[in-house]
């Protein structure tokens, strides 16, 4: 009889620290939960007032428009230099890039075939490395300088790849994001310019319209 007692009070005593774990268990998650609320209150309260609507939605404003294209002369891949003088009369598509930028590597193929189906035409297209380059160090550049060149490579870039040791990037206008690409036409003008992925016909469309502005003055100076 006091056998079985005992084995009733173990179970009672078992049930009770199963029960108080529970408890114990039940408030330190609703602690956390509360502690949680008000971190995320907090925050909201923190957070910066929304914008305007539409503020986001301001078009892009191109800072050289029919300006002069800032003169640059810079290595490629190949150690040469390149000058954007270099290809005076034609026109030139000058695009900022980074072998880290993704929308980049979707735009690059449509540069390569634009380039190849208007360059009978006098295109030509330039693409400016944003990669960081440690000027300091010359085996971390040579290093640096042939992972963009590797890069170039494997992506088929069929024009000039320029590395920016100069900071090319800052006369034209800081380049606060890539890809961002410039329109120049045969004059050395700035006749367009985009800022981010754009799609394939609006590339094409800037490409026609530095093909033909300045066109009538070269035909007139020949």
């Amino acid at each position: 009889m006091k056998r079985n007692y005992l084995v009733i009070l173990v179970v009672l005593v078992a049930l009770g620290l199963i029960t108080w774990a529970g408890v114990a268990n039940y408030r330190k998650r609703k602690q956390e939960e509360a502690k949680l609320k008000a971190i995320q209150s907090m925050l909201v309260r923190a957070a910066p007032s929304p914008a305007p609507a539409g503020a986001d939605d301001a078009p892009f404003k191109n800072p050289l428009a029919d300006k002069q294209a800032p003169a640059f002369t810079l290595k490629d891949t190949s150690g040469k230099k390149v000058s954007l003088s270099d290809y005076k009369g034609k026109a030139v598509v000058v695009d900022f890039w980074a072998t880290w930028c993704a929308p980049c590597k979707i735009e690059i193929p449509w540069l390569e075939k634009l380039r190849d189906q208007y360059a009978s035409q006098g295109l030509e297209v330039l693409g400016i490395s944003e990669d960081d380059l440690d000027q300091d160090d010359q085996k971390a550049l040579l290093k640096e300088k042939k992972e963009i060149t590797d890069s170039a490579m494997k992506l088929g870039i069929n024009y000039p790849v320029l590395f920016d040791e100069k900071k090319v990037a800052e006369p034209y206008g800081g380049v606060d994001a890539l890809p961002t690409t410039f329109y120049v036409d045969r004059n050395g003008k700035v006749v367009a310019a985009t800022i981010g992925l754009v799609d394939r016909e609006e590339i094409e469309a800037n490409i026609k319209k530095a093909l033909g502005s300045g066109e009538q003055a070269q035909k007139g100076q020949s």
